[in-house]
């Protein structure tokens, strides 16, 4: 069985990199290095953009921070005040299906991430679920971390 590591320094406590390979540090403790953050938070990203059910609200706050958005900013967008994107943030509540089909939208353009579907599809997406999947990501390559189907 190929090691995991749960990685929650991207704010998410359900990604788990599957493959990544284990070192040890000066005091011969285990430790993982994680190589091109920038291309396992794309990797991230698409999981989440493309993924069937509505996003939680880490996955709204990760994504719109790897956007560079403020709340303020992308309540903009979607026409929400920033207290209601904070709000979906935290789960106060279930995020507007329509405004995260916009958000999903617009972080794929904006994070250069082709999802491969048609805005009718996207919108069908967005839907709340009671089912939460693991994202699992193969960190075995770095040069190209891909997300694992559930």
């Amino acid at each position: 069985m190929e090691k995991e590591y749960r990685y929650t320094a991207s704010g998410l406590d359900n990604v788990i990199l599957v493959g990544l390979e284990e070192c040890v540090d000066d005091h011969g403790e285990k430790c993982v290095t994680i190589p091109r953050i920038n291309k396992l938070h794309e990797a991230i990203a698409m999981t989440i953009l493309t993924r069937r059910g509505g996003m939680t609200g880490p996955e709204l706050k990760f994504l719109r921070t790897l956007m560079g958005f403020t709340q303020a900013e992308l309540g903009k967008i979607v026409n929400r005040e920033a207290l209601t994107i904070g709000r979906w943030e935290r789960g106060e509540f279930e995020n507007d299906p329509n405004a995260e089909a916009i958000i999903r939208l617009v972080a794929a353009e904006r994070l250069q991430l082709k999802l491969d579907a048609p805005i009718e599809d996207v919108t069908g997406w967005c839907f709340q679920t009671a089912d939460k999947p693991a994202i699992r990501i193969d960190a075995s390559d770095p040069d190209n971390y891909r997300p694992i189907a559930a």
